[in-house]
């Protein structure tokens, strides 16, 4: 077994591709806050591709964390020279590269390092990835929390902020005192118009303490607008011992991911971009019809499968794929209630994007899991599953399906399984949760009575219905039967336009 460095490449080649440039050719000229598995097998292997090329080598990437669990990723890739193990895994073939676009990494307490690095002319991107939950909006509206805790905190003390919006607009504002142009800030994040968002906290914060700034930054900062994907599991003890017995390396932190993977961004940057177009990014005009399909089919989806498969008991993804039961609903309410809601994508037939889908879902070399579906609901299910619920409420068509999965959800967060095993908390906000969850097994719409989650559909006379009667059925019957029923039954059609 060869351990994950520099001077190991040499050995490390004969089982896994290296690195055809040198670390000594690049240059910084990205900043990404929130390294993690996601950012490694996404973005920094699009920059590894195109530097493989022999172009854009001034486009290399510094990490850097705000959160305390950053430290022990600074500590692993440090210790690796910033190199990762990426194990592309498809239904048919495994194969392992390493990449080297990341030259350094800023430590979480040291945020003025961090600062004094955007404010350098050399850095021309800031990139994301802080989780959907990391951004500071109103689950309910989307929009902007002043009153968000961390903005508040940064407002009231902007030349040390914390979080890392309040980071990135100390770097902002240090560019525009000394007249360097603004680099652009691009979120990686699975979140609906992410670019919006992301400009919606970082020019929020400034307007609290600073409108010049807020004004500033709203006519000079570019902001994209992106859609990211790749299934990218979380790294154990299983992923390191599969790259040490499969390829001979010893990587404390592999990352494990399908084989497929896609970038559609907003061509709209202030200080220029790498050519990423080289390696398979399509830079559009709009988004937006990329984000529908991704987040209802694919972030969607796993929120079908994930709940009845937490309540089952089913621990990989790819098992509850090959669950009939599990199978047939998702089938039934991706055709019958997500799709329908999906406007149309250049170039795409939205049935064959939901066969791939269903074949990534059911990857069995992957080894992604339930749980990590299942995580953080109270900041998935307003982006993912009550969009359509909506729209559909709002053209008269039928919600049971979507109904059943966010009773689902409300009966996973009581905290055990059908068979009484129980569910480790699993959500940011599981104190809260739970205790409304098992409150709701007695009176329903004190679940729907969480505006910062459900909002208007919560209220709506007709979801209020097939929520309460699935959750009751799921209740009196167990996971397998309620799911039976629905896939047995004629979906019901509320009047038109019947929505308060």
């Amino acid at each position: 077994m060869t351990r994950l460095s520099l001077a190991n490449l040499p050995q490390i080649a004969s089982t896994a591709a290296v690195p055809k440039y040198r670390r000594d050719e690049l240059s910084a000229g990205i900043v990404h806050i929130g390294v993690g598995n996601f950012h490694r097998a996404h973005l920094a292997v699009y920059l590894d591709d195109l530097f493989n090329l022999g172009i854009d080598h001034d486009w290399a990437i510094i990490g850097a964390g705000v959160m305390p669990f950053d430290v022990k990723m600074r500590e692993v890739l440090a210790a690796q020279d910033y190199l990762t193990t990426i194990v592309e895994q498809d239904n048919e073939r495994s194969s392992a590269r390493i990449t080297g676009p990341m030259i350094g990494f800023i430590a979480p307490d040291d945020r003025q390092t961090l600062i004094k690095t955007l404010a350098d002319p050399a850095i021309r991107i800031v990139s994301l990835t802080v989780t959907e939950g990391g951004y500071m909006i109103d689950p309910a509206t989307g929009r902007f929390d002043p009153l968000h805790p961390a903005i508040r905190k940064d407002a009231a003390n902007p030349l040390h902020p914390e979080s890392a919006f309040g980071i990135i607009l100390r770097g902002l504002a240090l560019r525009r005192e000394t007249g360097t142009p603004p680099f652009t800030v691009m979120s990686c994040d699975n979140v609906p118009h992410n670019g919006v968002v992301t400009r919606n906290a970082v020019a929020g914060l400034a307007r609290l303490f600073d409108p010049a700034l807020a004004d500033w930054i709203a006519a000079h900062v570019a902001f994209p607008n992106a859609m990211v994907d790749r299934i990218t599991p979380a790294t154990s003890d299983r992923e390191r011992q599969m790259t040490s017995k499969a390829f001979g390396i010893e990587d404390a932190w592999p990352v494990f991911c399908e084989e497929f993977k896609q970038w559609v961004i907003e061509d709209n940057f202030s200080l220029g971009r790498p050519a990423l177009e080289r390696v398979g990014v399509a830079f559009v005009k709009d988004v937006t019809p990329y984000e529908h399909m991704k987040i209802r089919i694919l972030n969607g989806g796993h929120a079908i499968i994930a709940y009845a498969g937490g309540l089952l008991d089913v621990h990989f993804v790819h098992e509850a794929m090959a669950h009939p039961l599990i199978r047939a609903y998702l089938d039934k309410v991706e055709t019958g209630e997500v799709i329908p809601t999906v406007p149309p994508v250049p170039d795409t037939d939205l049935q064959d994007y939901y066969k791939l889908i269903v074949r990534r879902f059911a990857n069995p070399k992957i080894g992604d899991t339930i749980r990590r579906l299942c995580l953080d609901g109270s900041n998935r299910q307003p982006k993912f599953i009550v969009p359509p619920i909506a729209e559909r409420l709002r053209a008269g068509r039928s919600i049971d399906g979507l109904a059943l999965e966010s009773a689902l959800w409300c009966r996973y967060c009581c905290g055990t399984t059908d068979s009484g095993k129980p569910i480790e908390p699993n959500d940011p906000n599981w104190s809260k949760l739970q205790p409304l969850a098992r409150a709701a097994k007695e009176n329903p719409d004190l679940w729907l009575g969480m505006d910062d989650i459900y909002g208007d559909v919560g209220r709506s006379p007709v979801f209020r219905r097939a929520f309460r009667d699935a959750l009751d059925r799921i209740w009196r019957d167990g996971t397998v039967r309620a799911i039976g029923h629905y896939l047995a039954g004629r979906a019901s059609k509320p009047a038109t336009g019947t929505f308060a």
